[in-house]
């Protein structure tokens, strides 16, 4: 299993929501820590600083350990495997990407049901992402049997209707729950923004207001087409990009 968080001007972004996803993650899949719970937070600042990453990503993976290869779990004593990795990022380049907006694609949803835990198990991911590029578009969204949009290859979607209301899919029904997610309830409430739960169609994407993605290396991004199909009037959204703006208000001000 693995987490991802950003790092902005030297802080790890929602760190504690990452870890705890990270724990439900472990939990779920019955693996075990491979250190305690107060000694890696201690761990990724250390590499984020070994790495000189003012801004960027940390990664953190866990697995099983090193054991022989078998279907089943190894032997209870198998100490679990961490790496840590931190690379720099140009913050410039997500703001230049997010004053034009991306264009996404929609793939039908061939992934297991246990898409909730944050594992690296990414293979119908990749080829969703790489049918993305190849189409020109920076994104692909999972859609569901009924038409609805479940989430990206990396991110979570959002729409913003004509009467300014966010809506984005509920986190029990099929999708990870991610952490910038959870934080853009957070702003939108600091906005006075208005989000609702529920299932969304192509169709109403594409006729939405505005669109948009959000994960922890993308934050807000603005969706300006769908399917080859402009949205709205083809250019990155208001109420997307004053999200954007806030984000680091509101995720700064949890304790890292």
């Amino acid at each position: 299993v693995y987490e991802v968080c950003e790092v902005a001007r030297g802080f790890i972004v929602d760190m504690p929501r990452h870890l705890a996803r990270l724990n439900r993650s472990l939990t779920e899949l019955s693996i075990a820590w491979p250190v305690t719970s107060h000694v890696l937070p201690l761990i990724l600042r250390e590499v984020v600083n070994r790495n000189h990453v003012a801004n960027g990503l940390v990664y953190v993976q866990v697995t099983r350990g090193v054991a022989s290869r078998d279907f089943v779990f190894p032997s209870a004593d198998t100490k679990p495997s961490l790496v840590v990795t931190a690379r720099k990022a140009d913050p410039a380049a997500g703001a230049k990407r997010a004053e034009t907006g991306i264009a996404v694609i929609t793939v039908p949803e061939n992934r297991w049901d246990r898409v909730d835990i944050k594992s690296v198990g990414l293979l119908p991911n990749v080829l969703a992402k790489q049918k993305a590029k190849e189409a020109g578009a920076q994104e692909a969204w999972f859609v569901d049997t009924d038409g609805n949009v479940k989430e990206g290859g990396s991110s979570n979607a959002w729409i913003v209707t004509r009467d300014g209301v966010l809506v984005t899919r509920p986190a029990e029904h099929g999708i990870l729950r991610g952490i910038t997610r959870t934080t853009m309830f957070e702003v939108a409430a600091k906005l006075g923004l208005k989000i609702e739960e529920r299932g969304f169609s192509v169709a109403e994407a594409k006729a939405a207001r505005e669109a948009f993605i959000s994960s922890a290396t993308t934050i807000a991004m603005p969706v300006v087409a769908i399917d080859g199909d402009t949205v709205a009037n083809g250019h990155p959204g208001s109420i997307t990009l004053s999200l954007r703006q806030a984000f680091f208000d509101i995720a700064e001000k949890s304790p890292a």
